[in-house]
C-alpha cells in the first residue's frame, strides 16, 4: 500500500491533491457529484472583504490548451463566507480547508485574516497577493518583492494558522518575490496563478474577453508553472503547493518531483468535474511506478539526479 500522505506546515492532508481556488467555489456544485472526503483539502474561492460582482461579460474564453478568464474575484464578501458558506462546508467536508483570501489594500488582507482565524476548519490561509494594490497605483502586490513582504508580514501578525502566499507567474524573478515572503515569515508558498493573456475576435476585431486580458490556465501552462515550482524550491526551505496546468497523476507526481509539497488542480475541474477524484485514484499506481512507499518521498526529487 502507497501512504498518500503529506505534510503542509504541520497540516496533515490525507493526500496531496487539492482543487484550486476559483475552479470549486466553496465545494457546493462538486460535493453533489462525490464524496469530497477523499481529497487532501480544497481551497476555496478568492474571498475578499466586501462582496464583488466581478468584471463584466464576457469574462472566459477558450483557448488552445487552456482558457481565460477574468472573472475578476467574484464573491459574496468575508463575512458572508464564514456565516452561510464555513457551515455548509463543515457539512459536505471533514478534512482541512484552504481559505484563499484576496485585498486590495494591507489593512484589507490584515482584517480579512484576523476574521478567518478564529474559523475551525480553515487549517491554512492562501493570500492572493495578484491583487491590485489601490493605494499604490493599482501594481500588483506580487510584483513586487517588498510589497509580497508587507502583505506576508501583515497577515502574519493577526494569525496563528499557516499562511502561504500565493505568487503570480507575471514576473521576471519568481525565486526573489518567494524569498521575499519567506523572510517575511511565510509559512509556505503556492504557485502558480494565472499567466496574462488575451484573444481576440476576428468577426469584430475586439478582444474576446470584455477585461481584454484574462488569466491562462490549462495544460499550455504546465511547464511554465513546472519551471518555476523548480526555480522557487532552489531558492527557499518552506513548502510549495504546485499549481498550473495539472491535469493527471502522472502531472501531479511532476509537480513533487519538482520541488511541490503538495499539488492543486485548476481548470482541469472546469473540463472534467470528476477531475480530482480521478487523479487520486490513478495516484498509487503511479507511485509504484516510480518505486515510492511514501508519496511524500517524490517532493523534490528530481533536483538529487
Amino acid at each position: 500500500m502507497v501512504n498518500l500522505s503529506v505534510n503542509l506546515a504541520g497540516v496533515e492532508l490525507k493526500n496531496p491533491i487539492i482543487p484550486a481556488s476559483g475552479t470549486f467555489g466553496y465545494g457546493r456544485e462538486y460535493a453533489e457529484l462525490y464524496d469530497l472526503n477523499i481529497l487532501g483539502s480544497f481551497s476555496w474561492k478568492g474571498t475578499t472583504g466586501a462582496a464583488r460582482l466581478g468584471n463584466p461579460q464576457p469574462r472566459i474564453a477558450e483557448t488552445a490548451g487552456g482558457m481565460l478568464n477574468a472573472v475578476g474575484l467574484q464573491n459574496p464578501g468575508i463575512d458572508a463566507v464564514i456565516a452561510r458558506e464555513v457551515p455548509h462546508i463543515a457539512e459536505i467536508f471533514q478534512g482541512p480547508v484552504i481559505a484563499n483570501v484576496g485585498g486590495f489594500s494591507l489593512d484589507e488582507y490584515a482584517e480579512n485574516c484576523a476574521k478567518l482565524n478564529d474559523v475551525d476548519q480553515v487549517a491554512i490561509l492562501e493570500v492572493n497577493i495578484s491583487c491590485p494594490n489601490v493605494h499604490a497605483g493599482g501594481k500588483n502586490f506580487g510584483c513586487d518583492p517588498h510589497a509580497a513582504a508587507e502583505v506576508t508580514r501583515a497577515v502574519k501578525a493577526v494569525t496563528n494558522k499557516p499562511v502561504f502566499m500565493k505568487l503570480t507567474p507575471n514576473v521576471t524573478d519568481i525565486a526573489e518575490i518567494a524569498r521575499a515572503c519567506e523572510d517575511a515569515g511565510a509559512d509556505g508558498l503556492c504557485l502558480i496563478n494565472t499567466l496574462l493573456g488575451m484573444r481576440i475576435d476576428l468577426n469584430t476585431k475586439r478582444p474576446v474577453i470584455a477585461n481584454r486580458t484574462g488569466g491562462l490556465s490549462g495544460p499550455a501552462v504546465f511547464p511554465v508553472a513546472l519551471r518555476m515550482v523548480w526555480d522557487v524550491y532552489e531558492a527557499v526551505k518552506i513548502p510549495i503547493i504546485g499549481c498550473g496546468g495539472v491535469s493527471s497523476a502522472e502531472d501531479a507526481a511532476e509537480m513533487m518531483l519538482a520541488g511541490a509539497a503538495a499539488v492543486e488542480v485548476g481548470a482541469a475541474n472546469l473540463v472534467d468535474p470528476m477531475a480530482c477524484k480521478t487523479i487520486i485514484e490513478h495516484l498509487p499506481a503511479v507511485c509504484q511506478r516510480l518505486g515510492v512507499d511514501h508519496i511524500s518521498e517524490l517532493t523534490g526529487g528530481a533536483h538529487h539526479g
